[in-house]
């Protein structure tokens, strides 16, 4: 296993507000279907509800005003002409009576005077008759000689009284209808305006985000929309400026990383290249052939090495990546591997040490998946550790939490800023090309994929040795699955 690097992303420059529209309907295309001619649709059939309730609400009120306003107008009528008939009546004035009457009738009024109980002439019902005789006033509408009609009527001393009506108004609704009916299609048409220039207000957004989802499947990863309410659009806008910009790193990240990649491969071939060339052209001389193929042997292995963990991590997130974990003994896998790495470390002057409690550390895992965590981890730290500063491989148990794994060295270790990005492909690589020993790039970030794929965690820290730590944590409890 090797260290990952973190590649840098390309910087991406704000476009100008986007205003072109979406792809037209074609012809097939039927109305209703775009949101501007649903938000203008229901605009209508709301302009068109509000206009039908405001008529059966208005016109029964305009209709009563109507009609109140004739009763009062012909009740104050009535008031007056008993006003001006009660002193003409006391002294016997017929002529000034009728003369009364005949102002009224000219103004389309019908007026009736009751003498002594007796109507002057006939029409007027009997109830009507005896109650003004009787010295009650009469006000509302009755039928007068078979029409309905509004009745005031004022009674006077003697069993007398004077009676006017007027015909009910007949066809109200009918005017009144004809006084609404423009003022509601003006309400109506400014609702479809209204309903038209919201949905263009509302669709703009959306057509903006689709030019713009559009662009970015084209490639161009520039593109941005503009924040602008409501707060859905606005919401909108920063999710698509935000993939865009995740977009954008990634892709900067994936290619400074096949890069990276690319130099790796590149090497190891350069070598077996340059020895399969001079051993081809006899350049070597047999004494060194077998040097030499010993060299192309380690490059060869070197490479394999690099493409199992590309397409380890290729696998890493797939479904079918194989996986058997089953209950084991963390002590006895780390006793394997610190004799497995022993040589290697006194090879390079390195001191391994183990830290094994003497009771078992049970754990539910892959025992071939988490013995290729160890390993990179320990490969990792040994490419790094100077001669003589150690490399420490710990095994405890943590209760009811599971079992844990550290890896602890001595070398020049992490910055805090490492320890943030140790565990992304190539970013270690990155930061020290050139400065200390690294490796392809791959392995922390294949380890940290390994156990989150075995239902682990993996933390990077610093390492009371002065180096680097690397803590991994795995479930004791066979209910906690894996991940698949």
């Amino acid at each position: 296993m090797t260290e990952p690097h973190r590649g840098r992303s390309e910087p991406t420059v704000p476009l100008p507000v986007l205003r072109r529209r979406g792809p037209e309907p074609g012809p097939g295309s039927r109305v209703g279907r775009t949101l501007t001619a649903r938000a203008v649709l229901v605009s209508c059939a709301v302009a068109l509800v509000s206009m039908v309730v405001t008529a059966l609400v208005a016109v029964p009120l305009a209709v009563r005003a109507v009609e109140r306003e004739a009763r009062e107008s012909l009740a104050a009528q009535a008031r007056l002409a008993a006003d001006l008939i009660r002193p003409r009546l006391d002294r016997g004035r017929a002529a000034d009576e009728e003369r009364v009457l005949r102002r009224l009738r000219d103004q389309g009024i019908d007026a009736y005077l009751i003498r002594a109980g007796t109507p002057d002439r006939p029409g007027l019902p009997p109830q009507l008759v005896e109650r003004v005789a009787a010295g009650r006033p009469v006000s509302g509408v009755r039928v007068v000689a078979g029409v309905p009609s509004i009745v005031e009527a004022r009674p006077l001393p003697g069993g007398s009284g004077v009676v006017l009506t007027r015909q009910r108004a007949t066809g109200l609704w009918r005017q009144v209808g004809r006084n609404l009916w423009l003022p509601l299609l003006a309400g109506l048409g400014a609702g479809v305006v209204a309903g038209a220039l919201l949905a263009r207000r509302l669709a703009r957004p959306i057509r903006n985000a689709a030019t713009a989802a559009a662009r970015l499947r084209a490639g161009d990863r520039s593109v941005r929309l503009p924040v602008e309410p409501p707060a859905e659009a606005a919401d909108l806008a920063h999710a698509l400026n935000a993939l865009a910009a995740a977009l954008a790193t990634s892709e900067g990240r994936q290619r400074e990383f096949l890069l990276s990649v690319s130099h790796e491969l590149r090497t190891p071939l350069t070598a077996i290249r340059g020895y399969a060339e001079a051993l081809a052209d006899g350049v070597i001389a047999p004494d060194q052939a077998a040097r030499a193929a010993e060299t192309v042997l380690t490059e060869a292995e070197h490479l394999d090495r690099l493409v199992s963990d590309l397409l380890a991590l290729a696998r890493l997130d797939a479904a079918d990546f194989p996986l058997d974990p089953v209950p084991m003994e963390l002590t006895r896998l780390a006793a394997e591997a610190s004799r497995a790495w022993a040589d290697r470390c006194a090879a390079v002057g390195v001191v391994l040490r183990t830290e094994i409690p003497p009771e078992p550390v049970p754990a539910y895992t892959d025992p071939g998946r988490i013995r290729q965590v160890i390993d990179g981890l320990l490969e990792n730290a040994l490419r790094v550790v100077p001669p003589g500063a150690p490399v420490v491989l710990a095994v405890r148990d943590a209760g009811p939490d599971g079992a844990v794994i550290e890896i602890r060295d001595g070398g020049p270790g992490f910055t805090d800023d490492d320890l943030a990005v140790a565990f992304e492909r190539g970013a270690l690589h990155q930061r020290y090309q050139g400065i200390r020993k690294v490796g392809s790039g791959l392995g922390l970030a294949l380890a940290a994929g390994l156990v989150r794929r075995l239902g682990g965690a993996i933390v990077a820290g610093h390492a009371p040795e002065g180096g680097a730590r690397f803590t991994v944590s795995l479930p004791r409890d066979p209910a906690r699955r894996p991940l698949t």
